[in-house]
């Protein structure tokens, strides 16, 4: 459970490799300094910034930005540093505001290796202040805590240093200052000012209306919810020492560098970008993210892609607003006075406002096209790069695939876009394995277009063939024997999108009809769900029957709740709730409405599922700046035979493995 700290309490930390993340609704440097058992600070070579970003156990961003994530290796820290200070400073002579108090509080987490979200602490109260202490991560005992500090300086960074005890704090501040100002670390433009006070609690809580079953979908690609752009630190990660090579800073209106997710696994060179032409945006590269392997790098620029182009529409969309409020105070100004409400002023003051109107929004689409190009060109060369697990089903990677020897980070479940630049889409990726299960909506709620025009029967076997394409995808990225396949059909009405999953035998038998075969699969995984827990508790993984199949296991349930009872119901939900961390995963085709006889006593299930559609429907809701984005579902080209050569090649693999 996330502890939310308020100033002054402290909270124990159960793991040493941690990610710090920071929100604010400015830009702001992140930095970070070490200190001794005293809580001074030695010297310079014990302060993290951004023109010095690594120390051992310890790394941060080498931009001012309004994200920042910081990581941190408790084990690497010099014996001698007993606390880490987080440390967020203003940028000096940029614009917007000068003090904390006229922006939105600042709002820190810190998430484990896994990602799970440990603490987190809105800082609030701020007024003059222009440098603060956020957190400090202190040793006591041979253990570590995170403590919310919030001590604020309104004389900015050299002061907050100089108490801090680091000699020569005036030079170190002025070369932050200038590393900044010199480009070392650009500024990333930050999140509209409209939703700025609320940005820190929306990153938490997903939006309202309509959207509160899927406000963590978009969340999900990150593996986790709900704070957008968190990833995970890998369990064998090591930090780089200091002196280590830094990625170089692009240029261009668009950042595309994002830190992410790391394993212990050698790094892969990065590709060497080209270079841009005098007064162009770099021309994009694939793998162009932090990452110590391609796939990992790839991921990191696709999430980097969704932030950039969430942002970016964020920001076009505040300026139209802003705009339009602006219009109708001047028009309100024109009307009120009754010497200008009438006669040629008025008509003419009329038009000025309208004027002013629409240059802004012409500037503020002028900024938009502007950047969501520079995202299509680099959509455009990510997407030829993707490995299987990202890429479309249309992708000339498929036809040269086989069976992976390990599982991949990620799966592709389709794509997002948003409205303002339809043929721009991000790959939804989600982290595998899967921390929660899919639901794909078989109703008539959709809201694509042409989806009115769809009769009950066809989004029916739409999102069946849409359920068989998504599982035909995880059975082709885990190894052999890695992934087992259930169904569910009472009704026998999936024969036809299920016949292929028979035909090469990643099904083993037709699913039994009634309620019969409803019992019988249910009591089947629910018994594995049990042992392995109960193994994994006691630490007797050994002692599992031998028969009990320890692959994932992925249920498809089809036309729910037709051939449930309630004892049924029941294993179901637990199944949904238990099921995914002991491998049990759940993938239901139903239609909400269908349910209503159970009432409110099913709405937890529909809550832990992640609702995708067969076909497009902007339903998914990001938790960040509260964009409904629109999914599209993964596709199959019409007269492709892709999912049958992938299932032969998984077929094949596993008759050779006696499987």
């Amino acid at each position: 459970m996330t502890a939310e700290l308020v100033r002054g309490q402290n909270h124990p930390l159960s793991g040493t490799r941690l990610e710090i993340r920071v929100s604010a609704g400015r830009p702001v440097v992140a930095g970070a300094t070490l200190a001794d058992a005293d809580g001074r600070v030695p010297g310079a070579e014990w302060v993290a910034h951004p023109a010095s970003p690594r120390l051992p156990g310890l790394e941060v961003s080498r931009q001012a930005a309004a994200e920042h994530r910081l990581a941190v290796d408790l084990d690497a820290l010099p014996e001698a540093a007993h606390q880490v200070n987080v440390l967020l400073a203003l940028v000096s002579g940029a614009d917007g505001p000068a003090r904390f108090g006229a922006m939105a509080a600042p709002f820190l987490a810190v998430t484990g290796a896994d990602g799970a979200e440990v603490a987190s602490y809105t800082i609030t109260d701020l007024d003059a202040e222009s440098a603060v202490v956020a957190l400090e991560l202190y040793r006591r005992q041979g253990a570590w805590k995170v403590r919310a500090v919030g001590q604020g300086y309104a004389d900015g960074l050299a002061a907050m240093l100089r108490d801090q005890g680091l000699p020569g704090a005036d030079g170190m501040a002025t070369s932050i200052e200038e590393a900044v100002a010199q480009g070392m670390a650009r500024a990333v433009s930050a999140p509209p000012a409209q939703r700025a006070a609320g940005e820190s609690a929306a990153r938490r809580v997903a939006p309202a209306g309509g959207a509160s079953d899927d406000g963590r979908a978009v969340a999900d690609m990150a593996g986790h919810d709900p704070a957008v752009g968190a990833q995970g630190r890998g369990a064998g990660e090591s930090v780089p020492a200091p002196g280590a090579a830094q990625p170089s800073a692009g240029e261009g209106p668009v950042s595309y560098r994002h830190p992410g997710r790391r394993t212990s696994t050698p790094p892969e060179p990065a590709p060497a970008a080209p270079a841009a032409e005098p007064g162009r945006p770099p021309r994009p590269v694939a793998g162009d993210a932090t990452g110590w392997t391609m796939d990992e790098r790839l991921y990191n620029q696709v999430w980097g892609m969704f932030e950039d182009m969430a942002r970016t529409t964020a920001a076009y969309r505040s300026a139209v607003d802003f705009a339009e409020s602006r219009l109708e105070q001047e028009l309100d100004r024109v009307l009120s006075d009754p010497r200008t409400r009438v006669g040629p002023a008025a008509d003419a003051a009329r038009a000025e406002a309208r004027a002013r109107q629409a240059q802004l929004v012409e500037q503020a689409r002028s900024v938009l096209d502007r950047d969501l190009a520079q995202l299509v060109a680099e959509a455009e060369v990510v997407e030829h790069a993707l490995p299987p697990a990202f890429a479309r089903w249309d992708s000339p990677v498929w036809q040269g695939y086989q069976v992976p020897l390990e599982t991949p980070m990620a799966l592709r479940l389709g794509d997002l876009h948003l409205p303002e630049r339809k043929d721009l889409r991000i790959p939804m990726l989600v982290r595998l394995p899967l921390e929660r299960g899919l639901w794909v909506d078989s109703g008539r709620s959709q809201g694509g277009p042409g989806a009115g025009l769809l009769d009950s029967s066809e989004v029916r076997r739409l999102a069946m063939d849409c359920a068989v394409a998504h599982a035909v995808r995880l059975l082709a990225v885990h190894p052999v024997g890695d992934y087992s396949v259930h169904v569910i059909d009472p009704a026998g009405a999936a024969g036809s999108a299920l016949a292929p999953l028979l035909e090469y035998g990643a099904l083993r038998e037709p699913p039994a009809p009634g309620a019969h075969g409803v019992s019988e699969v249910l009591a089947r995984l629910t018994r594995r769900v049990d042992l392995v827990q109960m193994a994994v508790r006691s630490g007797a993984l050994d002692s599992l029957p031998a028969d009990l199949d320890t692959a994932e296991q992925l249920l498809i349930v089809n036309d729910f709740p037709h051939g449930f009872d309630d004892r049924a119901v029941t294993q179901l939900r637990y199944l949904a709730d238990e099921g995914p961390s002991v491998g049990v995963h759940l993938l239901m085709v139903a239609d909400r409405e269908d349910a209503r006889v159970y009432g409110p006593v099913l709405d937890p299930l529909w809550r832990s599922l992640l609702r995708i559609t067969p076909v497009p429907d902007d339903h998914l809701a990001d938790p960040w700046v509260g964009h409904a984005w629109t999914y599209e579902p993964p596709s199959v080209p019409v007269g492709s035979d892709v999912v049958r050569q992938v299932l032969w090649q998984v077929g094949q693999a596993r008759r050779a493995y006696g499987i």
